[in-house]
């Protein structure tokens, strides 16, 4: 366990500041790429060193699996191993599991699996026929309403864009008789779980008193995302004490549209006077260019941090390279030929020495992963798609782990190269990959990526401890890194960082999105675009076209007039 010198001493004095506010309200302003969550683990850690917690008496709330996993991985490698870091829904579910018997008897009842199906029964009731793009609208209004806290009335009275082809008494009817189809399947949806939970501690005094007898101090990341309904929740599980640090960007607000709302985080100083508030702002992520356009972005938003990027000169600092370029603007003719001027750059890059792992295309939405596609494998470009099928989950790695689990039993004394290898062999693996693409070489891909943790693990380690290794990072979804450009969605990306990034589709329409119409939604847009932009280590490149894939016209982003950068129009015919 490290000494909380030790812990302190590796914070910037900002984040020192936080750590040591162990008691009462903390909110940590953390812009991107200023280390926030080595902050909070820091923090959490230092109190666990000090005596002030006790590991098991310590909440850690996020809003994803994998943000969860890496605070426990995290905490673990600090000695504080015993914290509860979790989502709310599994930290909701897993009160729900405990009390439900004790209140009102039996199981809990199962999770709905798709609300996409439920509803096409409920549209069969109603002799409605929607399609199944229409019936995920609705799933999302109804995950909406309830993070929302609203009943069915208040609902129908909120004035909210309705789904396709639907009036909103037929969206009403269809929420009404989603309800009923769940409560006669005895079912719960996701947000049921919040619901139950916080209602259980509302009506049940034991239940309260063994929830804050368990659980005492509270931290909660990228709390700019909570919901009503996560808010609610998290101040039942306080029930009135004041041991919680919050932790978020404002500027980084991306899902207003599915409930989330920054309002918490800005208006946490005015609902606790003596708060202690830190603001991180020194960026260890990006160059300064990208730091410049950040900040120029961003500039005079309600909540915005204006960052400052750390010199290569200064020991905390990532490597940033003396001759990093000023971000500037492509423009192409049309789609396909700006998705081939982006798969140019990625070669020069990949051959001035990037990693292909160190490379990410981001783009607004889905479609325009298309034209991309096609570029970079008219290229030869290796690629992966961001939020595609999770490493672990795929077969060809299920069945590595699997038989690399059995051989570990009986063999001891090999290198562990020879070992895992010999394994992988049989599988199908080998040290040259195969010509081509296709299933055969995702099959390799995805061997060879077992075979760079073997790279990457410590000298003495055992064939069986490399096992169990595998197994941790399978339940905590800790993926190796393959060697390919990712292709993400702007959503998708965050949280993430890479070493150079492209941002494609700089235009009217798609940044910001053709039906942001009103300021609260371009304002949106505008933060995912930081999003973008703060993704980048060193290399950050823009582009837009004139055209798009189908015919018509485009303008170029407003925001890139904001951001004052130079466009170049790049080489390539129009019809390219």
């Amino acid at each position: 366990m490290s000494s909380p010198a030790e812990l302190l001493a590796g914070l910037d004095p900002d984040q020192a500041v936080a750590a040591e506010a162990l008691r009462g309200p903390v909110c940590m302003l953390a812009g991107a790429g200023t280390g926030k969550t080595r902050a909070i683990t820091h923090r959490i850690a230092y109190g666990v060193a000090t005596g002030t917690y006790t590991a098991s008496r310590v909440m850690a709330l996020t809003f994803t699996s994998r943000a969860a996993a890496e605070l426990r991985g995290r905490l673990r490698a600090l000695g504080a191993e015993g914290v509860s870091a979790r989502t709310f829904h599994a930290s909701a579910l897993s009160q729900l599991n405990f009390f439900w018997p004790q209140v009102v008897g039996g199981q809990v009842p199962a999770l709905v699996e798709s609300k996409g199906r439920v509803l096409g029964h409920a549209a069969e009731r109603l002799r409605l026929r929607v399609d199944t793009a229409t019936l995920r609208d609705v799933a999302g209004e109804i995950e909406w309403r309830k993070v929302s806290g609203l009943t069915l009335e208040q609902y129908a009275a909120a004035n909210r864009p309705l789904p396709a082809k639907l009036s909103l008494e037929q969206v009403v009817a269809l929420q009404e008789s989603y309800e009923q189809l769940k409560d006669e399947r005895k079912r719960i949806d996701f947000e049921d779980v919040l619901l139950a939970c916080a209602g259980m501690i509302e009506t049940e005094p034991s239940v309260a008193m063994q929830v804050h007898e368990q659980y005492r101090f509270f931290v909660v990341d990228e709390y700019q995302d909570v919901s009503p309904l996560q808010h609610r929740l998290l101040e039942l599980w306080l029930g009135g004490r004041r041991d919680v640090c919050v932790v978020g960007d404002a500027s980084q607000t991306i899902y207003s549209f599915a409930g989330a709302r920054a309002d918490y985080l800005l208006d946490f100083p005015t609902r606790y006077h003596d708060a202690t508030v830190v603001r991180l702002e020194r960026n260890y992520r990006s160059a300064p260019p990208v730091v410049a356009a950040a900040n120029t972005l961003m500039r005079g938003r309600p909540g915005a941090l204006q960052l400052s990027a750390v010199r290569a000169e200064d020991d905390s600092a990532p490597s940033v390279r003396p001759e990093t370029p000023a971000v500037g603007v492509r423009q192409y003719p049309n789609e396909l030929s700006e998705a081939r001027g982006v798969a140019s750059e990625i070669l020069d890059q990949l051959q001035s020495g990037v990693p292909a792992s160190e490379i990410a295309v981001l783009y607004r939405i889905n479609v325009q992963a298309a034209a991309l596609e096609t570029a970079l494998g008219e290229a030869g470009i290796p690629y992966v798609m961001h939020g595609s099928k999770r490493f672990f989950e795929l077969p060809e790695v299920r069945q590595a782990l699997l038989q690399l689990r059995a051989a570990s039993v009986s063999i001891s004394g090999e290198p562990l190269f020879k070992s895992v290898s010999d394994v992988l062999r049989s599988l199908g693996w080998s040290q040259d990959p195969p010509d081509g693409g296709g299933a055969v070489r995702d099959r390799w891909e995805s061997l060879n990526a077992i075979m760079g943790l073997v790279d990457q693990a410590p000298e003495g380690t055992t064939f069986r401890a490399f096992t169990d290794e595998l197994q941790t990072r399978q339940a905590a979804q800790h993926e190796p890194t393959v060697e390919a450009v990712t292709l993400a969605t702007l959503h998708s990306a965050k949280g993430l960082e890479w070493e150079a990034v492209h941002l494609i589709g700089l235009s009217e329409g798609y940044l910001p999105i053709s039906y942001a119409k009103h300021f609260e939604q371009a304002d949106e847009e505008r933060r995912l675009l930081y999003v973008g932009i703060t993704r980048a280590k060193r290399l950050l490149h823009l582009s837009w076209s004139e055209t798009q894939q189908r015919g018509g016209r485009r303008e170029p982003s407003r925001f890139l007039a904001e951001l004052g950068m130079r466009t170049s129009s790049a080489p390539g015919r129009r019809g390219a």
